[in-house]
């Protein structure tokens, strides 16, 4: 009993889009509504979930690109990421024209966070880390009871990050991961922003990237 989830690939990306509910009362919430609307609220519908909140890792198109008009078609708030990333929520009618998403609704997230933050609904507590990096306000949503994270595109089975987007910092996005996220512990499974889960320790292990030989 407690926290399920369900992983939606949406939008040309193949985004992980998850809907994330309480099995004991059947309310949940949304990360990463990047688009594809009628496939997520179908979804939603099959498994009887009500949707109460939309929370955002980051401001990338396809995470966050039908954030607003799901926010404001069920008057539900949306909580993250950190306001580092404002700029690419103000870029996102823009950025959907220039990559032939469906037109984008501005909005600004009703709440911003930081680390140390926590969010909550259905009576289930995420605790917030802020990892810059990939962007400079992406956050990783943590639940501590079922050893879950949805840690967006800060970290992949096999890879990180991109940081190569405007005001990506490569070494921002590897103290993140090794200062952030690794203490959570190695049993930690995750949630990626594209492609299939793994757990903090198998990529300690095994992560080119951020694999702990890197560091001794």
């Amino acid at each position: 009993m407690g926290l399920k989830a369900a992983i939606l690939p949406v939008t040309p990306f193949q985004q992980n889009c998850t809907l994330m509910w309480n099995d004991e009362n059947m309310r949940g919430a949304v990360s990463d509504p990047g688009g594809d609307l009628e496939r997520i609220k179908a979804a939603a519908a099959e498994a009887g979930v009500t949707i109460e909140k939309i929370l955002l890792t980051h401001g990338h198109l396809d995470h966050a690109s039908a954030a607003g008009d799901l926010a404001r078609e069920l008057g539900v708030p949306v909580e993250g990421p950190h306001e580092d990333d404002l700029f690419l929520i103000e870029a996102l009618p823009d950025q959907a024209a220039k990559y032939g998403f469906p037109p984008v609704g501005a909005f600004r997230p009703d709440r911003w966070l930081k680390d140390g933050d926590q969010v909550t609904f259905a009576g289930l507590t995420f605790d917030v880390r802020h990892c810059p990096g990939h962007t400079p306000g992406h956050v990783v949503f943590f639940h501590e009871p079922s050893r879950l994270a949805i840690v967006g595109d800060v970290l992949f089975q096999g890879s990180i990050g991109r940081t190569d987007f405007p005001r990506g910092d490569h070494g921002a996005l590897v103290r993140s991961i090794r200062e952030r996220l690794w203490p959570l512990g190695d049993d930690v499974t995750f949630v990626p922003g594209h492609g299939p889960l793994s757990t903090f320790g198998v990529e300690r292990r095994t992560n080119p990237f951020v694999a702990d030989e890197n560091f001794a």
